[in-house]
């Protein structure tokens, strides 16, 4: 797989315009500077001139979305999760009217965190709608952190993959993603809407197969 990183410098006035432009892409920004990965063949953000030409990588690292075992392996963690949290008194109250296929959507948002295909953003509202479902909730910490903990028993359950590598990078997006979820529940708060679906990769690389 080819990979490409542009550089993009944008006035403070038209950022809200580029990460809409740039929406299901993984973009970094620091000091008025995007960053872009993206694949090849990429044809740019439209409306926006890189500067300078696209730095080109090869690379065979899979994604974590592909680590995971793809989107049947995260269908089946979120399905035996969101079992789990039906019959835990401290969750079910949060999550007793959730739609039938909400296991789903979430496993087709998680995937593409993870790397996957831009499926949430393409079909369910991207990261609008989500921070949209978590509006008002008052979700607390003692329910952050049991969802934390009843998805990391699923991901053991399910066999996600154990690997260092792999589970420090999938327990870190958790506690980000879940503390996010505190801060945009609370009452009276007003999040950025417009901000891209987050993408989430490897600490460091996973460990090589050993010879055989």
């Amino acid at each position: 797989m080819i990979v490409e990183y542009l550089r993009y410098t944008v006035p403070e006035s038209r950022a809200a315009d580029f990460e809409k432009a740039a929406f299901g892409l993984r973009v970094e920004r620091a000091a008025g500077r995007y960053l872009v990965r993206a694949e090849t063949p990429f044809a740019g953000i439209e409306g926006f001139t890189p500067d300078g030409e696209p730095e080109r990588y090869e690379t065979t690292t899979p994604t974590l979305y592909e680590w995971a075992g793809g989107h049947e392996a995260l269908v089946k963690l979120l399905t035996v999760f969101y079992g789990h949290v039906l019959e835990d008194p401290l969750l079910e109250p949060v999550f007793r009217t959730m739609d039938a296929h909400h296991a789903e959507h979430v496993a087709t948002w998680l995937g593409e965190v993870l790397g996957g295909p831009a499926a949430y953003s393409a079909g369910h509202g991207g990261h609008a709608h989500m921070i949209g479902r978590h509006l008002g909730r008052a979700i607390t910490e003692e329910q952050r952190r049991r969802w934390v903990t009843l998805l990391l028993d699923a991901a053991d359950e399910t066999g996600l993959p154990g690997d260092p590598e792999f589970r420090a990078a999938f327990t870190g997006y958790l506690e980000w993603g879940s503390r996010l979820a505190v801060v945009f529940s609370a009452p009276g708060a007003e999040p950025n809407l417009h901000e891209p679906v987050p993408h989430w990769d490897w600490p460091r690389p996973p460990w090589p197969p050993a010879p055989s």
